[in-house]
């Protein structure tokens, strides 16, 4: 507040208008704060006193408020921060963790989801020689996009609920009971509309370069994806309303634990189920042709239901008319990922991609989805989306802001990035112990599959760090909008750098170690 500023006529006190003095806060602080207080000095002439209020500025009380705030929702602060208001311009970290620590806490749901992402794979493997694949190879199409909803719901869902558990806003039951409903009804209506689009999608791709259309083809993708969208979202989102609210009390930041889960059993589940609901359907296309149009009726006349549900949460309702964009946007990235897997795994060369497609995927996915809900979490324990704040000042970072600063975000950046290599070794020599795929794993392909997984990872941290932080400066929240981007950008990377790792193998003439054999 300038000094410049005149006196005001204020509140009365006892009849007798007072003046209240603009005093600057810093003036409150300085060595002649006492000289400044000398009574004398506020003396009307009778010798009656005359009230001095002292006005602070509303930011700087707000910023007491909000760390204070901070300083006692924070589950991993230390009782030692500073809670001044003297502290600079760049605020500290609210969460407190090492590399080590943050490596510790990844590395468990790390390997669990790396596991699970295996045996989607081996899985895929399995199912590729079915009927129905061989029959109606859209299906393939569909594999990344309703694995992609794991990214897509599941672990936007775990990062809006650990955002939530980490700035103290799931504290009380009745508050945990309204973000759990609406939450839930949420990712049931994006599951049946994601899925019922990504039908149109794969019989779109499958439909462009042959030629032919088949409806009982296409309403058996659509019964097949929706059905499989939705069940697998709600059990899924379960597992993950559990895990958030365990990691939660006992001490553990969900940040680092829910997405990997999310994904751990996402993918195997996802894919089990649409291998067994399409098959189960394409038994049942010749003589009951019916049961395909009423599998999409029955879980599509659910969706008011679910809308309703949904609309009652304020956080919900927001997401549910504005949250389209990411979702749809990531699930049509996704589907072109699809169309590279068919068209690959339908060439009798190179079948043996099927089996490390949902890892390489799964991987990359799982840690750009860690550090997306990372940044995001220390960006909204700063104000909110769209506020000015020191966290937030590039919109563009270089690759040495982004993984060699020392940032807590550039540090776990360097862990995750660290993770890729050893944890595709235990992924690839389980794969092999399992005798699973239809790949010798020869030195040469270890070294072309490990170059397209730390390049995947590489450009998907780097524009995680981008894209959040550019989000969070236009108003959006990064919780719902970046991690759909970021997970379809992985499909896309890892089925694309994948198929062309087998390529150039079987073009340098590693046909000999049965690449695709």
């Amino acid at each position: 507040m300038s000094s410049k500023q005149e006196q005001k006529e204020a509140h009365q006190t006892n009849g007798v208008v007072l003046p209240i003095m603009a005093v600057p806060v810093d003036c409150l602080a300085s060595p002649d704060r006492q000289q400044l207080m000398e009574p004398s000095e506020f003396l009307e002439p009778d010798g009656e006193g005359v009230e001095v209020v002292v006005l602070d500025s509303q930011a700087n009380a707000k910023g007491v408020r909000e760390e204070d705030a901070l300083l006692e929702n924070g589950s991993q602060s230390n009782e030692s921060d500073d809670t001044s208001t003297d502290q600079g311009p760049e605020p500290v970290s609210p969460l407190k963790e090492t590399s080590f620590s943050i490596g510790l806490q990844v590395l468990f749901p790390f390997l669990l989801a790396g596991f699970g992402t295996v045996a989607a794979g081996m899985v895929l493997d399995i199912v590729q020689h079915w009927a129905v694949f061989r029959n109606v190879t859209e299906v393939f199409i569909l594999v990344p996009a309703l694995l992609g909803l794991k990214g897509n719901l599941e672990m936007t869902l775990a990062s809006r609920l650990s955002t939530a558990a980490n700035i103290g806003h799931i504290d009380t039951p009745k508050e945990l009971w309204r973000m759990i409903m609406g939450n839930m009804a949420l990712i049931q209506v994006q599951a049946t509309v994601v899925g019922f689009l990504a039908s149109i999608a794969a019989v779109i791709f499958g439909w462009i370069p042959d030629g032919h259309f088949s409806i009982g083809h296409a309403i058996l993708l659509c019964a097949s994806s929706v059905a499989t969208a939705f069940i697998a979202s709600l059990v899924l989102g379960m597992i993950m309303i559990g895990v958030i609210i365990g990691s939660r009390k006992i001490g553990i930041n969900p940040d680092n634990v829910a997405t990997p889960i999310a994904a751990s059993l996402g993918d195997l589940i996802t894919l089990a189920l649409l291998s067994g609901i399409s098959w189960g359907l394409y038994i049942e296309l010749e003589d009951k042709a019916y049961v395909n149009p009423l599998v999409c009726a029955f879980f599509i006349a659910l969706l008011p239901l679910w809308i309703i549900i949904a609309k009652r949460n304020p956080v919900t309702r927001e997401v549910l008319y504005s949250g389209w964009e990411p979702v749809i946007i990531a699930m049509a990235i996704s589907s072109v990922g699809g169309l590279i897997l068919d068209k690959t795994v339908s060439d009798p060369n190179f079948a043996g991609i099927a089996v490390f497609t949902p890892v390489i995927n799964g991987v990359g996915g799982n840690l750009v989805a860690v550090q997306a809900s990372r940044i995001s979490t220390y960006l909204h324990m700063s104000g909110i989306p769209g506020e000015s704040s020191g966290l937030a000042p590039r919109k563009c970072p270089t690759p040495c802001s982004t993984f060699f600063s020392s940032d807590v975000n550039s540090r776990s950046a360097r862990v995750l990035f660290l993770l890729v290599v050893p944890g595709h070794l235990v992924f690839l020599y389980t794969i092999s112990s399992m005798q699973g795929g239809h790949t010798t794993l020869t030195l040469i392909f270890v070294v072309f599959y490990m170059t397209a997984a730390l390049l995947q990872v590489l450009i998907l941290l780097y524009i995680a760090d981008w894209m959040v932080h550019w989000m969070w400066g236009r108003g959006l929240d990064p919780d719902n909008f970046s991690i759909p981007y970021l997970t379809a950008l992985g499909d896309l990377l890892g089925t694309g750098l994948l198929a062309l790792s087998f390529h150039i193998l079987w073009l340098i003439g590693d046909r000999d170690t049965d690449v695709g054999d």
